[in-house]
């Protein structure tokens, strides 16, 4: 896929006057902060949770290539096949490989964010085969030939009236408006494309080293017809999704639907374990598990290394200000919010993603609900830093930031121009309010600026302190 990501700033703007996307974000942004918000109060044990996810990934990822070497046993042991992949275009590879030499036609997919990394559907399409997105929000956007908008709600920037359009120009017969409707015939569409599928690809939400087997969570079962009714199941993952054990997963379980949609659990969670033994009744003749890398390494052994305990619940975007004002799309790849503004510019570049870490406002909301305490806002500062450093900053930009370094590394001409620049916005203000500043459009251009009230912070306190 194709990143946008420098076309950040305009994009945001775009998207800030889409009647519709607007419409779309504020219908949905009360409901996932709302809904979190009442299953972490109805955990007693929420927070401990929280402190445990967090400690258990930080083993994890001490002892990584221990337990994908167990994992990679337990699923040969189990008659599956592990291939690995350092980077998108050898994960690419190694999918297409496996679909031509089964000659598939027809390739079904459920909801794989990995898969999205890579640019798994356009190598796909590419080479002749059909690609049916199960996943509702998938199959939505897929009709409407764009990207997800989010990890977990990938349709979340669509209205009702748009989805009826794409499904009645996509099936025909008479429009439906009713949202079970709408469901129902993309069932009756989708059902015929699970028998005819020769490949069924997935995710894999943990991959479990003690039985090798890949565990995924769904609300509407088409991960299950996915990957039990094709000829091969190919599970697409990335390397820090290994967990040690069955018992380890639940306790990521427990959290993952409570921070993702604000449910106790999801409708569906499905465990698989190789392909089809002797005595089952269902299930594929081949199962894969494509691990990929692409610059998780690096990650690991670096300042980013919190990152790598991300679980993709959407937590920090359901809770952002920014993506809830802009978006998904604004983000320009796969990952959008707090989450991709780290890992956009970690995979793809800084400099491919210069806005990104500097499209936050720090005010932490990421960090306080995200399930397993990534510090969010001090990766993004750190991304500034190194862009800093590597002179990716625009000139004015730094010789503004040093032009601040120098006044405030000295107290009192900081305080000195601290009070002229107070009097000066006082005096220039009308109703306690300054509507035009100079220097400052982007802001006033678009809302007004609050008059501050005369005399600095420090003049008020040492004031009231009685100091001079």
């Amino acid at each position: 896929m194709e990143i946008r990501s420098k076309e950040f700033k305009e994009r945001a703007v775009f998207a800030i006057h889409d009647a519709s996307l607007q419409q779309a974000l504020g219908k949905a942004r009360g409901g996932f902060v709302g809904k979190r918000a009442q299953q972490a109060a109805e955990l007693p044990e929420f927070e401990q949770l929280r402190e445990e996810a967090k400690n258990t990934k930080n083993h994890i990822l001490d002892n990584l290539d221990h337990y994908l070497e167990r994992y990679e046993a337990a699923v040969t042991a189990a008659g599956g096949h592990v291939h690995w992949a350092r980077d998108a275009k050898e994960a690419r590879k190694i999918i297409l490989d496996i679909c031509k030499r089964v000659d598939a036609k027809t390739v079904t997919k459920g909801k794989s964010m990995v898969s999205e990394e890579i640019g798994l559907n356009e190598a796909l399409i590419e080479h002749g085969m059909e690609v049916v997105e199960t996943d509702l929000g998938e199959y939505i956007i897929q009709l409407a030939h764009e990207p997800p908008s989010h990890i977990i709600a990938p349709a979340v920037h669509k209205t009702k009236d748009q989805v009826s359009d794409l499904f009645e120009a996509a099936h025909g017969g008479p429009r439906k408006t009713e949202v079970a409707d709408l469901v129902n015939e993309a069932r009756r569409v989708l059902r015929d494309k699970y028998f005819r599928a020769d490949v069924g690809i997935t995710g894999g939400n943990f991959l479990v080293a003690e039985t090798g087997s890949s565990i995924i969570v769904t609300n509407e079962g088409n991960g299950d017809l996915t990957q039990t009714l094709a000829k091969v199941h190919i599970v697409t993952s990335g390397i820090e999704r290994v967990v040690p054990t069955l018992d380890d997963a639940t306790l990521f379980l427990r959290l993952l639907a409570r921070s993702a949609t604000g449910q106790e659990t999801e409708t569906y969670t499905t465990i698989s374990t190789g392909p089809r033994r002797a005595d089952d009744i269902d299930g594929p003749e081949e199962y894969h598990v494509v691990l990929v890398d692409n610059g998780r390494s690096k990650m690991l052994g670096g300042r980013f290394k919190d990152m790598l305990r991300c679980i993709r619940c959407g937590a920090c975007m359901n809770h952002c200000p920014v993506y809830g004002a802009v978006g998904g799309h604004a983000y320009g790849w796969v990952y959008p919010g707090p989450m991709g503004s780290v890992l956009t510019p970690l995979i793809k570049g800084l400099d491919n993603a210069y806005d990104l870490p500097n499209a936050c406002t720090l005010n932490g909301r990421c960090a306080s609900v995200c399930p397993v305490k990534i510090p969010l806002p001090d990766l993004l500062r750190e991304l500034r830093h190194m862009q800093h450093q590597q002179d990716i900053t625009p000139a004015m930009q730094r010789r503004a930031l040093k032009v601040w370094r120098y006044i405030a590394t000295r107290p009192k001409l900081y305080h000195a121009l601290e009070q002229v620049g107070a009097r000066f916005l006082s005096a220039i203000a009308k109703d306690g309010s300054i509507r035009r500043l100079p220097l400052a459009s982007g802001w006033t251009d678009v809302r007004d600026l609050p008059a501050p009230a005369g005399r600095t912070f420090l003049e008020l306190w040492q004031g009231k302190r009685g100091q001079k």
